[in-house]
């Protein structure tokens, strides 16, 4: 519609000024329609549509890989997927947005950034194709836009890239934990790594959708842009005193380029909580006074909170202490008057098993109790919104009996390549632990309804 002047309107006749008016109205409630297409935070709410949104979600962080034409992609997959989940009364998918080519060992190749300035056109095509699709089906997505962690490359290829060659690889004995961590965090004080990182965040939110020729910044299956994947301040309380100040620095920088770039879309940190700052709440506090919604990660057997060897002996004290960090963070919810995620939660299958088919007892039972609380917590007026559970694998399948995914291997699963292929992967077989999702997104309808 061309744009109504006041000139025009002064110098306008009575029939004609009445049109002009009419116009003005229809554009103005075409933009509010619009407006309310995205996800906007009203206290401890998200609101969408003019209604309380909440949600049951799911991680895919391969969705912009299946979206690509090029060999490594797989559309067909990547539909079937969607429509499957969407089935489940899943929608809303974290996905990954951004990966950096590494020499890193277990990282992801092909990655979107080859190198700084130097982007890959298939993969960026790829996640045109998964928004376009997302949109068709209303579903929402959350991306984000870099890792502290090695599979997409992260933090340390960023740093890698800009001083010089330098990197040490997670898990290698000559670094023994938590050296990794405090190398990642070092990427906070690089001028050089962070200009690489905003840089990519200009390309990535000034983009048009080469399939819906919508731009990125106007695009409502966007929910949020995830600075990063479990950003840390360090790993040693040494280092997280030492980089703490710069990590504020970064999340206040990143979250005003973000709203500059794409002032319609929430910005979110991706953070684990308590566990991602050595238990410090006043990291988890302050790394959130320029985010819009909190978030927390929880993995009882990463964590040591079950013993793997013996889940049926160790769950009840695990998940003793899930309900305890669910509470903790719903707590700090109430403190800073903002909606809280659970956006990863994972458990692996009975024995450790990795292969599809295999029995899902204690993950079921995780699962229900993520959701349980979940819904009382929904049901107790609280800040919990939604969740994500980590991860979708669907029609994916390991390769090799080790389970272990090479580089440039293109059967992705929900784990990523530096994790054994079936660990936490929800599998389209697993059907006991899918009806549980579907349970849960039905009972999230009835919350919403009554109340």
């Amino acid at each position: 519609m061309s744009q109504i002047s006041r000139r025009t309107l002064m110098g306008a006749g009575m029939g004609t000024l009445g049109l002009a008016l009419a116009g003005c109205t229809l554009a103005k409630s075409e933009a509010a329609a619009q407006a309310g297409d995205f996800v906007t935070v009203d206290g401890i709410d998200f609101k969408l549509k003019g209604e309380t949104y909440r949600y049951v979600g799911a991680n895919i962080w391969y969705g912009a890989y299946l979206g690509s034409a090029a060999s490594f992609g797989d559309r067909d997959r990547l539909i079937k997927e969607l429509d499957d989940l969407k089935a489940l009364g899943v929608v809303n998918l974290r996905v990954l947005g951004s990966s950096e080519l590494s020499p890193l060992i277990n990282s992801l190749d092909p990655a979107f950034s080859n190198k700084p300035g130097d982007y890959n056109a298939d993969l960026l095509t790829g996640l045109d194709f998964l928004l376009a699709e997302l949109s068709k089906r209303d579903m929402k997505a959350v991306l984000y836009l870099t890792n502290f962690w090695e599979w997409s490359g992260g933090m340390v290829t960023y740093q890698y890239w800009t001083n010089g060659g330098n990197y040490i690889n997670m898990n290698d004995p000559a670094h023994p934990w938590p050296e990794f961590a405090d190398f990642s965090a070092q990427f906070y004080a690089s001028g050089a790594a962070k200009q690489a990182y905003y840089d990519y965040i200009k390309m990535l939110l000034g983009r048009t959708n080469s399939i819906s020729g919508k731009a990125y910044k106007d695009e409502t299956a966007i929910m949020a842009w995830q600075l990063s994947n479990e950003p840390r301040p360090g790993g040693s309380d040494a280092s997280i005193k030492a980089h703490v100040d710069d990590y504020y620095g970064w999340i206040r920088d990143s979250a005003a380029l973000i709203r500059s770039l794409a002032p319609n879309h929430l910005v979110s940190l991706g953070h684990e909580g308590l566990m991602g700052a050595n238990g410090q709440e006043e990291i988890v506090i302050k790394a959130h006074e320029h985010i819009d919604y909190l978030t927390a990660h929880i993995w009882p057997q990463n964590w040591s909170w079950v013993d793997k060897d013996d889940l049926a002996g160790s769950f009840d004290a695990g998940a003793a202490k899930v309900q305890a960090y669910i509470d903790a963070h719903i707590a700090i919810a109430k403190k800073i008057n903002k909606p809280l995620v659970f956006e990863e939660f994972g458990f692996p299958r009975d024995n450790i098993n990795y292969d599809p088919g295999t029995p899902t007892t204690y993950k079921d039972k995780f699962y229900g109790l993520i959701y349980k609380a979940v819904e009382d917590a929904i049901a107790h007026n609280t800040p919990v919104a939604g969740s994500n559970f980590w991860a979708w694998g669907g029609a994916g399948r390991a390769l090799h009996s080790d389970h272990h995914m090479l580089r440039g291997e293109t059967a992705y699963v929900g784990d990523p390549p530096h994790e054994p292929q079936g660990w936490y992967s929800v599998f389209n077989t697993d059907t006991s632990t899918q009806s549980l999702i579907k349970t849960h997104a039905a009972n999230l309808i009835n919350i919403k309804s009554a109340s």
